[in-house]
């Protein structure tokens, strides 16, 4: 908990100390808000926002989170609109670290996480910015998050951005007013941390507009000319274009493979702990192939041609392909088309003040230094964005499905982007024999030691851990049939590996968890019958679960579920109210039967929304003393239906106290290995049908 979320406390702590001791006056009031119950589904938020008495007077918020430990603090999100919201971090901030394409990619959902950003944007609609360390999420939401690891450096670089930017706000006369400059979105990206670069979404809009267009006829201009050979020039650049588009998607597919092979064998995540391993081994077969299919190119499909020539029409194939890209991505309205735009116009720009060198003979220093020069700003601020996309996304792919396979898209895209200018130098030099004995003399020997296991994808090193997850529920199971029987009822504790490789490394110092222990789906079970504390298990049925039998356990506070009453409404809907009581944090789950349909609830707005797989997910949590929970649903079913027409669960977590730890669950917690970092708990599951 030091990076998530103590640190930001002890930097607000600090502000407040500096601001309250500042002789300079504030022309608008500052609200430090210490909210808790962020990680109980950002609950204390939503009590502030939605009731508590000054939050009407809010105009802008800076929200400071976590997804790693220590280092930068990145701005992943502002808004939403409200320009002048950016341009306060552009003034103010004294060592940036900001970037839209971090915000559409989190805003787009890729990332399985949720902030207090949301709440007040949906819930108080007010704009802001979220702001998050990313360094070294491998440790984030450990026992190992502790502040030894959190450099003063970070505390500082942070303390300085944050109390610049509220001294800005707080003096600003756009505050009191914000909604007169609320329209608009902003790109903005940080060049190497030294400054940010911002304009708004429209002027973007046009810039990439006339980029594209000067591309597109610079491109024309080329086809046309000489005069009487438009055809030919046109099929020769086209055909140029297919090779490059083939090229990229062999690449793709080879990596994959590699990827898939890798994960078959049982030696996923073998770069976990040692990332220069996927470089090593997904980065030189992505690069081996792309150069390999354009060498065969050349060799058998362009023999004898114009090297010049040849070197000269897939430079002019890149730039189409990104004339294109900047085009559709600017049409979709997405602000990281910024980047296409730096991919159309410096390598134009270079172009055309080289383009003498391009037509003569061999690739000269000169002409490889003006060259490299001219591409110097877009191949820096990708490798920067490179560098930023693998700080925060290598350490989350512990936690995915699949992770080489997403992680070999990563890379592959990223060689793809980095060689789209420089792919022409296999027509340009008379061979790549050398290069390619290279690269797949790395990747072999890289791939060799992985099947060998010699890369093991854990650490407990004390000074960089990077542990496996693994979360452990000593549940007791109860299921009942339409009349109220208990048809099935069962105890054990259910395993969840939470990564790919599942318990493959484990069951070597835990024997009894073996793949005889796997549990299936209950597909007839909301959420497949498991007591989920998150509506997350789309993401884990194809990560196998594993169910160690054990004995009942007997809560001191069970659980207390009745039905209250059954009403028919109009419509042929009926009304089911229920009471429950229990422990301070229970799990709802509604899954309607073939034919019904839930039409409404007395929840939130009354509008039942479905999660990913179609069941209703409600999580529920109360403090130490508490009144019953009354709730109803009401389901639009037909008037025929044998089997019921819905399905209700519920699962009590305990969490603290006594009940917290079953002596079984504490034992077996006490065998995991020390590269391991598990989180265990009790819990029961009751399912009815009604």
């Amino acid at each position: 908990g030091a990076s998530d979320d103590a640190v930001s406390c002890a930097v607000m702590l600090e502000i407040l100390n500096t601001l309250s001791k500042s002789p300079e006056p504030l022309q608008h009031a500052v609200i430090f808000l210490f909210n808790g119950a962020e990680e109980n589904i950002l609950q204390a938020s939503h009590g502030f926002i939605t009731q508590h008495e000054w939050a009407k007077s809010i105009r802008a918020f800076v929200n400071l989170e976590a997804a790693g430990v220590g280092g930068k603090e990145l701005v992943f999100q502002t808004g939403p609109e409200n320009p002048w919201l950016v341009q306060a971090y552009v003034s103010a901030a004294k060592h940036p670290f900001a970037s839209v394409v971090a915000q559409e990619v989190f805003q787009s959902g890729v990332i399985p996480a949720d902030t207090d950003f949301r709440i007040y944007r949906d819930f108080g609609n007010v704009p802001g910015i979220d702001l998050a360390f990313i360094e070294n999420g491998y440790i984030y939401h450990t026992k190992y998050d502790t502040s030894d690891r959190i450099l003063t450096d970070s505390i500082q670089r942070a303390g300085d951005n944050i109390l610049g930017v509220l001294k800005y706000l707080a003096t600003s006369d756009k505050l009191a007013k914000s909604f007169e400059y609320r329209h608009g979105n902003v790109v903005f990206f940080d060049i190497l941390g030294l400054f940010v670069l911002a304009y708004p979404a429209r002027v973007g809009t046009i810039m990439n507009c006339i980029t594209a267009t000067i591309g597109f006829l610079y491109l024309s201009k080329k086809v046309l000319q000489p005069k009487g050979r438009a055809i030919h020039n046109l099929k020769k650049l086209l055909t140029a274009f297919g090779l490059t588009l083939l090229s990229w998607v062999c690449t793709l597919v080879v990596a994959l493979t590699v990827a898939v092979f890798v994960s078959i064998i049982g030696r996923s995540l073998s770069w976990y702990t040692h990332f220069y391993v996927s470089v090593f081994l997904y980065g030189t077969a992505a690069a081996a192939k792309l150069i390999l299919v354009h060498t065969l190119a050349k060799k058998f499909f362009y023999k004898n041609m114009n090297e010049q020539y040849l070197g000269d029409t897939f430079f002019d194939a890149s730039l189409m392909i990104w004339s294109i890209v900047l085009a559709i991505v600017t049409q979709m309205g997405l602000c990281s088309a910024f980047i296409c735009l730096l991919w159309v116009a410096f390598p134009l720009l270079t172009k055309l003040m080289i383009h003498k060198e391009f037509s003569q003979k061999g690739a000269t220093m000169k002409f490889v230094t003006m060259y490299m020069l001219g591409m110097f700003v877009p191949y820096v601020y990708m490798m920067y964005l490179s560098w930023t996309v693998f700080e925060m996304f290598t350490p989350i792919m512990g936690r995915k499905i699949l992770p080489d396979a997403v992680l070999t898209g990563f890379i592959v895209v990223i060689t793809v982007i980095l060689s789209s200018y420089f792919i022409n130098f296999v027509y340009l030099v008379k061979s790549t024999k050398t290069t390619l004995i290279t690269l797949t003399t790395v990747f072999v020997v890289t791939l060799v030691l992985v099947c060998s296991g010699i890369f093991f994808p854990y650490s407990s090193d004390a000074a960089n851990p990077k542990p496996k997850r693994v979360f452990l529920q000593h549940t007791s199971r109860r299921f009942h049939d339409l009349d109220g029987n208990v048809i099935k009822s069962d105890s054990g504790i259910w395993i969840n590996g939470f990564d790919y490789n599942g318990i493959s490394h484990i069951t070597p110092h835990v024997p009894e968890i073996n793949d005889s222990i796997r549990t299936p789906c209950e597909e007839q079970a909301p959420f497949c019958g498991l007591p989920w504390i998150l509506p997350v298990h789309f993401m884990f049925r194809l990560v196998k679960n594993w169910y160690l039998p054990a004995p009942e356990i007997f809560p001191r506070n069970p659980i207390h579920f009745k039905v209250l009453s059954k009403e028919l409404m109009p419509w042929n809907s009926v009304r089911l109210s229920f009471e429950v009581s229990g422990p301070s944090h229970m799990s709802l789950y509604v899954q309607p039967h073939q034919g019904s349909t839930l039409s409404t609830w007395s929840l939130g707005d009354g509008v039942p929304v479905a999660s990913v797989g179609g069941d209703y997910f409600v999580f529920y949590s109360h403090g130490l003393q508490a009144m019953p929970w009354h709730f109803w649903v009401e389901l639009m079913a037909p008037e025929e239906h044998s089997d019921g027409i819905v399905s209700l669960a519920i699962a009590a977590h305990y969490f603290f106290g006594e009940d917290q730890k079953s002596p079984q669950l504490h034992a077996l917690l006490e065998r995991l290995p020390n590269w391991t970092f598990s989180s265990g708990w009790s819990s029961t599951y009751d399912l009815f049908v009604f």
